[in-house]
């Protein structure tokens, strides 16, 4: 995934420097008396309203959203925008009784991924004056392979349009693959999420329906209460939308899981501590990012520790980022067995998910947001994650996208228990 950062940025700083030099050159062909910096202004000013609608695909609303900026770009008489289907998404401009003419030449380049020029000269056309003068079809390529076309119609010289044609044309193909970069990014993290999700453990299923069961007769109204407990845990563990959550919301699965595990194993056995500083509970974070971390303490810490110990959770700020962690006093880890699951992040070792979280973290918010891990043999565990107050693009789910019946926000997460 870091590598996917990277290629996005190179890519766009090519595409930024392409279009540059394309106002550049246009600047001094037209022998206008703008300056260099403004016409610098004004390209940067156009990549910058394109480019957003552009990173959402070639669709007719990406299309129709970004080609006016494209043609005030290209400095043309009009642009249009076509899918690799051949289906016209977009046109912005004059001169739109020529795109008849334009529809065998998009066909072949969407069908060679060579552009074709159309010299006004050889049509018949009945409009006097007529704006165009040459048109120009090229293909808009991702990753070596053609996924639409881009026509130019233009009252400028053969040669100029050329160059502009390949300046904006290279400039939209860079956004397009950028939000395939985008796509695949979050299928990958989707993936992820549904591994770590099928990787919740079976046993920790059974044994909280089994604790439930055996209540039903002793303390109904306790058992009663551990089953809503365990339907909210699920509904939310096995929710299908959405690749972030806010902490507020991820401390309630905690806290539901713990209050299920408590009942199972006592709660002389399982001491639990959890203290949040309310003004970090909005965070957003990576979905399922802490309640594997707590389960991994209770299945490999302290349910294999002789008179079990304590888990403690805490959730700081810290300035520009919230500061949090997951402690227990069990039994430890292999220093050196911890960084091959750290490495993995398939879930194919028995730390539930460690490798999987740290890199969804890194993914997310950078390299510098990997897990901290301390941790020996005998000595416990403690995982440290920083997650920033805020990230591009890092949003959770809106209210009416995911329903939460659990705890009121208004009362926040319990302190300590």
């Amino acid at each position: 995934m870091p590598e996917l950062l990277t290629e996005r940025t190179v890519l766009t700083s090519l595409a930024a420097l392409a279009v540059l030099g394309m106002f550049v050159m246009l600047c001094r062909a037209r022998r206008v008396s703008t300056s260099v910096e403004d016409a610098t202004l004004s390209a940067l000013q156009r990549v910058t309203r394109a480019a957003p609608h552009l990173r959402d695909g070639l669709t007719q609303e990406s299309a129709d959203r970004a080609a006016p900026h494209l043609r005030e770009l290209g400095a043309c008489v009009a642009v249009g925008l076509i899918d690799a289907e051949g289906t016209l998404l977009s046109w912005d401009g004059e001169a739109n009784h020529h795109y008849a003419d334009l529809r065998t030449r998009i066909e072949a380049v969407l069908r060679t991924g060579k552009r074709e020029f159309l010299d006004h000269g050889q049509l018949l056309c009945p409009h006097r004056p007529c704006p165009m003068r040459h048109a120009i079809v090229v293909p808009l390529e991702v990753e070596g392979e053609t996924v639409g076309a881009l026509a130019l119609i233009a009252n400028f010289d053969r040669k100029r349009l050329l160059r502009a044609s390949a300046a904006v044309a290279d400039f939209v193909s860079t956004q397009l693959e950028l939000a395939e970069l985008q796509e695949s990014k979050e299928r990958l993290a989707q993936a992820e999420v549904r591994a770590l999700r099928a990787q919740i453990s079976p046993h920790f299923i059974y044994n909280a329906l089994n604790t439930i069961s055996s209540l039903i007769r002793t303390d109904p109204d306790h058992a009663r209460d551990l089953l809503q407990e365990f339907a909210d845990f699920t509904r939310y563990s096995f929710r299908t939308n959405g690749l972030y959550t806010t902490l507020a919301d991820e401390i309630r699965n905690v806290d539901r899981y713990l209050i299920l595990e408590r009942a199972r194993f006592g709660p002389d056995r399982l001491k639990v501590q959890l203290k949040i500083a309310p003004e970090v509970l909005p965070v957003v974070m990576p979905f399922l990012a802490l309640q594997p971390l707590v389960e991994n303490a209770v299945r490999h810490g302290l349910a294999n520790k002789p008179g079990g110990g304590t888990l403690t959770v805490v959730a700081e700020d810290n300035g520009a980022e919230a500061l949090i962690s997951v402690d227990d006093d069990g039994i430890g880890m292999d220093p050196d067995r911890l960084d091959a699951e750290l490495a993995d992040a398939h879930l194919t070792g028995a730390h539930v998910g460690l490798g999987n979280i740290n890199s969804r973290m890194r993914a997310t918010f950078g390299n510098e947001y990997r897990l901290v891990v301390e941790t020996n043999e005998g000595a416990g565990m403690k995982v440290i994650m920083r997650v920033p107050k805020y990230a591009p693009g890092v949003r959770p789910l809106a209210a009416h996208e995911f329903d939460d019946p659990g705890l009121d926000l208004a009362a926040g997460a319990p302190a300590s228990r």
